[in-house]
């Protein structure tokens, strides 16, 4: 079985100006210059150059929050994926249960951005997950499957290990609840499965947890076999408890 690199992303929503974002990389970079994982930052879309430029000269890669399917045209507010790789990024979340919710975001739409952003060579960060009610009613498996179906359609099974899965638990997203280890070492299991049915070389895809982790519970969760890193939010706006929790993955 390959080992997996630990993948480690900072996604700060909608927070940090340039400056702020600037002060952040410089404050980062001195206390993760020695981890062997993948470390991706996630900036707002105005500081994606800053953060590009800063980290130059390190292994730190960069990630935008969301990316239009399309090359170009008439979808005011959107960003391409060329205009993502012009900027040295290298990644891109998709999916993101906050854009699921308040945007409106379908499996529709995944299933054409994820192809995508394959095709620009971007690597994506695919979000799944279930609301409380679906896992109160014993539905996560169903949810999650049906997402990563749909989500996942258009891209070759050749492909799949080239996407970072993101297991969202809605729940436990800025609510302070986080999943046991236990609950995301079975989901995160689950979720290879999953894509391994589908032909994927699932030994390698990286399946990562995306619920409230921090630095008092990161050991813990990246300590089981399945969960292969973390896609942060409110611990990473903060340079210490972000490279604390780089520093658990090892």
């Amino acid at each position: 079985m390959p080992e997996r690199t630990p993948y480690i992303a900072a996604n700060w929503k909608m927070n940090k100006t340039v400056a702020e974002a600037a002060e952040f990389i410089d404050a980062l970079l001195p206390r993760i210059a020695a981890t062997q994982c993948d470390v991706v930052i996630c900036p707002p879309f105005t500081a994606l150059s800053e953060v590009v430029q800063r980290r130059y000269g390190t292994a730190v890669k960069v990630a935008a929050q969301n990316m239009h399917e399309g090359e170009s045209g008439a979808f005011t507010g959107e960003v391409s994926a060329a205009m993502l790789v012009e900027l040295d990024v290298e990644a891109v979340v998709l999916g993101h249960s906050e854009r699921r919710q308040y945007f409106d975001e379908t499996d529709e739409a995944l299933a054409r951005k994820v192809p995508a952003a394959l095709a620009a060579d971007l690597e994506p960060i695919l979000c799944v997950g279930e609301s409380e009610g679906a896992r109160d009613a014993g539905e996560t498996e169903e949810v999650l499957e049906r997402q990563l179906q749909a989500d996942l359609a258009d891209v070759e099974s050749g492909d799949l290990a080239r996407v970072v899965i993101a297991y969202e638990p809605i729940w436990a997203i800025g609510t302070g609840r986080t999943a046991t280890p236990e609950q995301a070492q079975e989901t995160c299991a689950f979720i290879r499965d999953v894509l391994r049915m589908r032909g994927a070389a699932a030994d390698e895809l990286r399946v990562i947890y995306g619920g409230s982790m921090k630095p008092a519970n990161a050991a813990e969760l990246l300590a089981k076999p399945d969960v292969d890193g973390g896609l942060i939010g409110g611990a990473s706006l903060d340079p210490a408890d972000f490279a604390a929790i780089v520093e658990a993955a090892g």
